[in-house]
């Protein structure tokens, strides 16, 4: 069920919607609807041009980031934890080391916190798909990340089960009930961040949000190559769809 539910993401993503739709313009041709085939091509190349370019994904993904401030850690207010979110690590069992993507800030910005003195527990939510196979989770991983970043292991504590943001809420209630905390800060990319808030928020949980790893650029001077297709900025664009497609799932689910 899970695989599916993957494909059918991919589908729904930029890329994948894209070339649904000229390969639906080409199943067209095939079958002699020349007029609509040459439209379904069109739409599909013009879709992946839009969502390619960096002025469109700068602004997609400014729709998530805007009403978050990107601020010194000694501006952020005192709580009682930390909770970082997952989903910046990857491992296989057979490498001594995982790897990290662009998320990492996560991780790194809940460092600065507690060095700071933010907090005095850091929490980590992140669990192991089970297509991956063998090897650290989310949480693991992260752990042994702060760990360099000389955050010490009784500072930390591992929820390695969650395996979505849903996930995350739920697990992390439960660990700050037990623990008898309630005020504490929520660190997450600021595009994922609207969608974590939301989840926690329904559970009758008040984080403060303290949103890392920016990826817009407010007021950003145009150019001539901000209309022309990226890779990288397909690849903000899918992240801003993917959040977008997950808060109303989430909402039509009660989660948000």
């Amino acid at each position: 069920m899970s695989g599916i539910r993957r494909l059918l993401s991919r589908l729904v993503y930029p890329l994948g919607s894209g070339l649904a739709f000229v390969g639906f313009g080409l199943l067209a041709q095939v079958l002699r609807w020349r007029r609509v085939g040459v439209v379904l091509v069109i739409l599909g190349f013009v879709w992946l041009w839009v969502f390619s370019s960096p002025v469109f994904s700068n602004w997609l993904q400014l729709t998530l980031e805007r009403e978050y401030r990107d601020v010194p850690v000694e501006m952020v207010r005192r709580a009682d934890a930390i909770v970082v979110l997952g989903g910046a690590f990857s491992h296989q069992a057979w490498r001594p080391y995982p790897g990290m993507s662009g998320s990492a800030d996560r991780y790194w910005h809940g460092a600065r916190l507690f060095h700071a003195g933010r907090g005095d527990v850091v929490i980590l939510s992140g669990g192991r798909m089970p297509w991956r196979g063998a090897g650290l989770t989310e949480a693991e991983s992260g752990a042994m990340f702060l760990r360099d970043l000389g955050v010490p292991d009784e500072a930390m504590v591992l929820d390695t089960a969650a395996l979505t943001t849903r996930d995350n809420a739920v697990n992390i209630a439960a660990l700050l009930e037990e623990k008898g905390i309630e005020d504490f800060l929520l660190v997450t990319s600021a595009t994922h961040m609207r969608r974590s808030l939301g989840s926690f928020r329904v559970l009758g949980l008040r984080p403060l949000p303290v949103a890392t790893d920016f990826q817009a650029t407010p007021e950003r001077p145009l150019r001539m190559g901000d209309f022309f297709p990226s890779s990288q900025a397909l690849a903000g664009s899918t992240r801003a769809v993917h959040e977008y497609v997950g808060m109303v799932v989430y909402r039509v689910r009660g989660w948000f």
